[in-house]
């Protein structure tokens, strides 16, 4: 039976990078539909405060997890705490992540390999533990956070784009692979977004107007409600998806290394 997303009582939630930005609007989102949280990030005192708001404002139960999931064997950690404090994740959200703003030659290694241990290993590790659960059940909900940078390549942020679109890519495949198990799985694709995002990758490029975590969030629930494999956040956003594509190689890379060119 799948999950009614609009009554989420006695359902739990885990969500990583939980403590701002995107994943502390779904934390607001799924608290206010009666969903138990399980909130992850490397910043005890941020996710100790969002529990105490989340059980304050909506009366759910708020588990913090302090957890670096982009170090070695950290997934396999972090399920073994949810055995530990005998929780049943119904719906997973693999939010965090981060991107480096520069050339590859201008970036140390160890924050490539930092990000790809994040962007990728731990959304693998974390959905290949808790995802066969879901289809045991027969109801759960899988979110990715890729981007709209999934959809060409990025210079200037080659890594950041590449893990997306595996995530992406990923996620759709796991979507046909679930699909009549009663578990969805979306892939979220936002752009520019109101976040910290840009502060952790020292971007300071154009890349046009942002969204709010509301909007992004409140796409991601319609997409998964409607049972789509993936969704890009915006009707500008959406539209570049699709042309990207669609249009010559060289003409898409030229345009996406114009928006993102560092500034001089």
């Amino acid at each position: 039976m799948a999950l009614d997303l609009n009554n989420l009582t006695g359902r739990t939630a885990l969500i990583t990078g939980a403590s701002s930005g995107i994943g502390r609007q779904f934390a607001h989102e799924f608290a206010r539909r009666g969903c138990d949280l399980v909130l992850t990030a490397r910043s005890r005192g941020r996710l100790t405060e969002l529990a105490d708001e989340l059980r304050h404002t909506h009366g759910v139960t708020a588990l913090v997890l302090p957890h670096d999931l982009g170090r070695p064997g950290a997934t396999a950690d972090l399920a073994d705490k949810l055995t530990t404090h005998q929780v049943t994740v119904d719906i997973l959200v693999n939010n965090a992540g981060f991107g480096a703003h520069g050339d590859l030659v201008d970036t140390p290694p160890e924050r490539l390999e930092a990000m790809t241990a994040l962007n990728v290993d731990a959304v693998v590790g974390l959905t290949s533990r808790l995802l066969p659960g879901m289809v045991e059940r027969k109801a759960g909900a899988v979110i990715n956070l890729a981007s709209t940078a999934a959809f060409q390549p990025v210079p200037h942020m080659a890594v950041y784009g590449a893990t997306k679109a595996f995530v992406l890519s990923f996620s759709r495949a796991l979507w046909a692979e679930t699909k009549g198990s009663g578990v969805a799985v979306l892939a979220l694709s936002p752009g520019a977004t109101d976040t910290e995002f840009f502060q952790v990758a020292d971007e300071d490029a154009a890349v046009g107007p942002r969204r709010s975590t509301a909007q992004v969030v409140g796409t991601a629930l319609r997409a998964l409600a409607q049972g789509r494999p993936s969704v890009v956040d915006g009707r500008r956003n959406a539209l570049m998806a699709w042309v990207s594509p669609r249009s010559p190689e060289r003409l898409v890379i030229g345009v996406a290394e114009r928006t993102v060119r560092p500034a001089r």
